[in-house]
């Protein structure tokens, strides 16, 4: 989605060792039985986007690291982001190829500091040069990284995040739009900031699940965000992300249940044989109706 191919040296394509994503019903709505359903004395909307996945789904990892072996990942990481910081003040008045190239680049050394083998699985027919919508499913906080190598865009997150101290260096480094989720009196409004950013020409990335799961299926795509693409008239680019252990475990980098920012992070740090699978589906055109739009991404990054 950016003015040139993504500058990254992708790892070989390779079938994947997991079951493919359980597919997504056809029409976007409360139907889809992977709903939460919300309680009415919960104090939220009852289109709040609850995620099924709590910490029963993290998969206990038996193959671990060994502590020496997660110290130096922790010093890479430490690294990585020192040497980001330094550049910064450079790269943050460059033209904005060269920004968009340093941010594919640091979200890919980002990842692999952690431990995680970067797997891109490109099925577009050719580079895109076309600015648009990015969607994914959401595993995680590290889907920011495992997308901006793709698309190094505006992400559409959770009011949070701005709190957040592992997640606010980088999104106010990649110009988050902030979510208030539980109000849907601020949603138009968030919805043509969007549509804003997208006829001024920038990308910008939305996890339409609003809220992460475990990565064994995904959810309901929410339609309203897909209105964005076809008020400014851009194409939604689906990216579907993957992680794996190589013995088929989701669990590790997902950011569910109780967890904190700190507990995925160390459950990262500590798990060998990590990978992270990103598919890059080919663009779709917005056509009129979001409902369809949203279902029709879905379907693809699940793989029906």
């Amino acid at each position: 989605m950016g003015s040139a191919a993504p500058a990254v040296d992708p790892a070989p394509v390779r079938p994947s060792p997991v079951t493919p994503l359980s597919v997504v019903p056809d029409r976007v709505g409360s139907g889809d039985p992977g709903r939460v359903a919300v309680a009415p004395d919960s104090g939220l909307h009852p289109w709040y986007p609850l995620s099924p996945c709590g910490t029963e789904c993290i998969d206990e990892q038996r193959n671990r690291v060994s502590t020496m072996r997660m110290a130096v990942r922790v010093l890479r990481v430490a690294a990585v982001i020192l040497s980001a910081v330094c550049a910064w003040p450079v790269v943050a008045v460059s033209p904005a190829l060269a920004r968009r190239r340093f941010l594919r680049g640091l979200s890919r050394r980002v990842l692999r500091a952690l431990g995680l083998t970067v797997v891109i699985d490109d099925r577009r027919p050719f580079a895109s040069h076309t600015r648009g919508l990015v969607v994914a499913n959401h595993v995680s906080y590290l889907d920011i990284p495992a997308v901006a190598m793709i698309s190094p865009a505006s992400f559409v997150a959770k009011a949070e995040i701005a709190c957040d101290p592992v997640s606010a260096v980088p999104a106010r480094i990649f110009g988050t739009i902030r979510v208030e989720r539980n109000s849907l009196r601020q949603l138009p409004a968030t919805v043509r900031t969007v549509t804003e950013r997208l006829e001024a020409d920038a990308s910008v990335v939305v996890f339409p699940e609003g809220t992460t799961r475990c990565g064994t299926s995904i959810g309901t795509f929410a339609p309203a965000f897909f209105q964005a693409a076809i008020d400014a008239g851009v194409p939604v680019l689906p990216i579907g992300l993957e992680f794996a252990t190589a013995s088929g475990h989701r669990g590790a980098a997902a950011f569910i249940g109780d967890d904190t920012p700190w507990d995925t992070l160390r459950r990262v740090l500590r798990t060998r044989g990590l990978s992270v699978r990103v598919t890059v589906h080919e663009s779709q055109l917005a056509g009129e109706d979001r409902r369809e739009l949203a279902a029709r991404c879905a379907r693809l990054i699940a793989g029906a």
